[in-house]
């Protein structure tokens, strides 16, 4: 089972901003932070995200093909989680619908360090 997920910063509180917006919507609070680290998330819940700068102190970068997916509970959930990305400095990766079969829908976009994540909804 995963307990967190940590993407990488270069800008902590441009991150903050973004998933405080994200994290108010799936009603998770910040559940740790420091100085450079923030985590949101829920004790005994379901796997939390993190928001860091690198321990090494080197440039954070995106992963290539990597991508975090957040379960939101119905359609509306995810098209509003898109509209709050994207009005927190995200950038559009695929809108809100239907992905391969109609049981899943889901939204796509990046963070403002470049990380991918995904809104998605089970339907079926």
């Amino acid at each position: 089972m995963i307990g967190y997920v940590t993407l990488g910063t270069n800008d902590l509180e441009r991150a903050a901003k973004f998933y405080d917006a994200l994290a108010e919507e799936l009603e998770t609070p910040r559940m740790m932070e420091f100085d450079t680290f923030i985590a949101w998330g829920k004790p005994d819940g379901p796997a939390g995200v993190a928001a860091t700068k690198p321990y090494d102190g080197k440039t954070a970068t995106a992963g290539n093909g990597t991508m975090v997916a957040l379960q939101a509970k119905d359609k509306a959930q995810v098209d509003r989680l898109y509209k709050i990305a994207l009005a927190n400095g995200g950038t559009d990766e695929g809108p809100p619908g239907p992905r391969g079969d109609e049981g899943f829908y889901a939204a796509y976009f990046r963070d403002p360090d470049g990380n991918k994540l995904n809104a998605f909804t089970m339907t079926a």
